[in-house]
């Protein structure tokens, strides 16, 4: 009796306090097109408070890539990501860039347009974040 009295009380320290908190699914990029011909590439959207908006292109290495990120309230800033960047959260749930920055705002950088020869071939990634409520953007994409 002792014995299933001690395996039920270690049962229940090992249980949750609360309902268990799923997991929220990484997000998934949208793909920026070119038009047949064409060197831009247009996108655009909301992001909300605390989340990224994540869109993606194909480039080779060596070509010119230009950001301009139009942000109507100036609530929003970007970062560009070389290829073989992943996602993952944090113990809090906070979406994680695992990779290499190009383009980071701050610090001198510009917060709504970068422009540089890319390093490497493959599929980089540009991440859209709020810095105050929610934010509107527009972004024009340039490869040459």
């Amino acid at each position: 009796m002792r014995r299933l009295f001690a395996s039920l009380l270690a049962a229940l320290v090992l249980l949750p306090l609360g309902p268990a908190i799923a997991a929220e699914p990484l997000p998934k990029p949208k793909k920026i097109f070119f038009a047949t011909g064409s060197t831009r590439g247009i996108a655009g959207g909301h992001v909300q408070r605390g989340r990224y908006d994540l869109h993606s292109l194909t480039a080779n290495e060596g070509q010119l890539l230009t950001v301009t990120v139009t942000i109507p309230d100036d609530n929003a800033l970007f970062h560009i990501y070389a290829p073989g960047t992943t996602l993952g959260r944090d113990a809090d749930g906070t979406l994680q860039f695992h990779g290499r920055a190009l383009h980071v705002p701050g610090d001198g950088n510009d917060s709504t347009r970068w422009s540089g020869r890319l390093p490497a071939t493959g599929t980089y990634l540009i991440a859209i974040g709020s810095t105050r409520g929610n934010a509107r953007y527009s972004m024009d994409v340039r490869l040459e």
